[in-house]
């Protein structure tokens, strides 16, 4: 029996399932005892509330010392700050002053703030998922009873779970854990990433994973997007074929990366704090494709200075001497809000006011992040390319980059990822000095496809032949006008997409390091020709719904 899904990476699992426990129970709807006071009650959600954030945090911190890994550090430490928002427990109050019990006026509170979420779909759906997971720890401490997440394993096995929360993602022990399936998900939820960025074998969205059991021995093959159940020799010697070619993909690190017959790709690393340069350089980064601004930001009640800024772009750049270092402006907005920039009361902030938007709203803002990368580049010899998030067309692109070019940055550009900038692609050429391409959020807006709802999930991959020939546009303008264009999404983390891609036209992909191996090794195999008659299959919308070409 074969179950299908959506694959992260290109790696392979062979174990036992271990079912991870359902959400807990929703607690009565009953009156609170006459003898416990608002007071009280509201004192003690408060106590909850804090004891998840201390919880959490010190997750992240554990996270970020120990294993160097920021990204799981910054989503760990985002879900503690949504443990004791204020607006939250002003919410959960209201149903404390009605008489509810502490836990149902949590399973309330939290309930309204993510059916909220939810009916803004996109990034602010895949919020409500984060928050829901928050507010169930909440409750567990308040009942008394373990807080939901991974059960404990004396042997490695793989996890199923409806969908594995980002923060029980973030902390597994992967010396127990083999790879996981979700039921629910999509490949640019916040968990799928995650799994992606710490090398864990995982298929998600497989609706019909429900039918495993406790101890069914199947195989997780992310490269077929597939789960196997009770495997035959046959099968297990397929998993192991791949096995082993990821082990001669490891020997290809440090080289630069190429097609067979010479034409060079730059692998570069999608990084989110200094702190990850170290793991980039680790896994043959060749530079920088995609430097994340937004966690200086984040823990801010304002925006950093433009000493603070300089000195973490200073302490990144230094570790790429000579090479190539691309850095995206602050992308607030959608799922990154920020109190002193964002606005609060847009219907859908996913179309609303979001990266260059925002910046422009808060030009101070804007003019302080390029002058702080200026002189970033001034203490140090990386070679710094600075972009702009959500650019629409060539007006912006133009506005964009005079603005740097006023600042002395040498190469300043746009990101893709809205679809009129592929229509404008020629346009956007003539004055841009690069373009990367998000495939993420072009791949939603072009198929008007929530990445947080499975039940779309069919249309949430870049390998749709409406997105592979928006990206041919771009390429296409790059090539006429001798202008540079890269993927930084998903997409180029997957091997045989990014063999695509470079057919399409692409000069560089950029992508978690633990994804370079795979991907530089795939990109080996295969002529430049090769890579193309790929493209042109994949244009044709052979290999779409997603499976690997021959």
């Amino acid at each position: 029996m074969k179950i299908l899904g959506t694959g992260i990476g290109r790696g392979v699992a062979i174990g036992h399932i271990l079912r991870v426990a359902p959400a807990l129970k929703e607690p009565e709807d009953d009156v609170r005892d006459a003898g416990i006071s608002f007071e009280d009650a509201e004192h003690e959600v408060q106590k909850a509330m804090e004891a998840v954030r201390s919880q959490l945090q010190g997750r992240a911190d554990q996270a970020s010392q120990t294993s160097g890994n920021d990204e799981t550090a910054a989503v760990l430490g985002a879900l503690a700050q949504m443990a004791t928002d204020p607006a939250l427990m002003q919410e959960i109050s209201k149903a404390l002053k009605s008489g509810k019990t502490p836990q149902r006026a949590v399973f309330e509170g939290f309930g309204e703030f993510e059916a909220k979420l939810e009916a803004l779909g996109g990034y602010m759906a895949e919020r409500a998922r984060d928050l829901h997971d928050v507010g169930q720890r909440v409750i567990a401490v308040l009942t008394g009873v373990a807080m939901p997440g991974i059960p404990e394993s004396k042997e490695p096995s793989i996890l199923l779970a409806e969908d594995l929360s980002p923060a029980d993602t973030a902390s597994l022990d992967l010396s127990k854990v083999l790879g996981i399936i979700t039921i629910q998900g999509s490949p640019t939820s916040h968990t799928a990433i995650l799994a992606r960025s710490r090398g864990i074998v995982a298929v998600v969205g497989a609706q019909h994973a429900d039918s495993l059991h406790d101890g069914d021995e199947v195989i997780v093959n992310a490269a077929k997007s597939v789960i196997v159940l009770e495997p035959d020799e046959a099968d297990i010697r397929e998993a192991e074929d791949i096995r082993h070619q990821s082990d001669r993909a490891r020997l290809l690190r440090g080289k630069p990366g190429a097609t067979k017959d010479g034409v060079q790709v730059a692998l570069l690393a999608n990084v989110g704090k200094p702190d990850d340069a170290d793991a980039a350089l680790e896994h043959g980064a060749e530079g920088v494709g995609l430097f994340r601004t937004e966690f200086m930001f984040i823990s801010s009640a304002e925006s950093p200075s433009v000493e603070e800024q300089t000195k973490a772009y200073v302490a990144l750049l230094r570790h790429f001497p000579h090479r190539k270092v691309v850095i995206r402006m602050l992308d607030a907005g959608a799922d990154k809000p920020l109190d002193f920039l964002t606005p609060e009361d847009e219907p859908n902030p996913a179309l609303g006011l979001r990266g260059l938007r925002t910046l422009r709203e808060h030009r101070q803002v804007l003019d302080d992040q390029l002058e702080a990368l200026a002189q970033a580049k001034r203490q140090t010899e990386a070679d710094l390319w600075v972009m702009a998030p959500m650019v629409a067309d060539e007006h912006e692109a133009e506005y964009f980059v005079s603005l740097g070019k006023a600042k002395g940055i040498e190469h300043v550009g746009a990101m893709a990822e809205i679809p009129s900038i592929a229509l404008m692609a020629d346009e956007v050429a003539k004055v841009a000095d690069f373009v990367s391409i998000g495939t993420n959020d072009l791949t939603q807006y072009t198929l008007a496809a929530d990445r947080t709802l499975a039940s779309v999930g069919q249309y949430q991959t870049a390998w749709h032949p409406a997105v592979l020939r928006a990206i041919k546009m771009i390429a296409d303008a790059g090539k006429a006008h001798d202008m540079p264009v890269g993927v930084c999404g998903e997409a180029a983390a997957d091997p045989d997409l990014a063999l695509v891609l470079v057919g399409l036209g692409v000069n560089s992909l950029s992508m978690a390091p633990v994804a370079l191996d795979d991907v530089r090794a795939s990109i080996a195999e295969h002529t430049f020709e090769e890579a193309r008659q790929l493209a042109s299959r994949a244009l044709s919308g052979e290999f779409y719904p997603p499976r690997i070409p021959d």
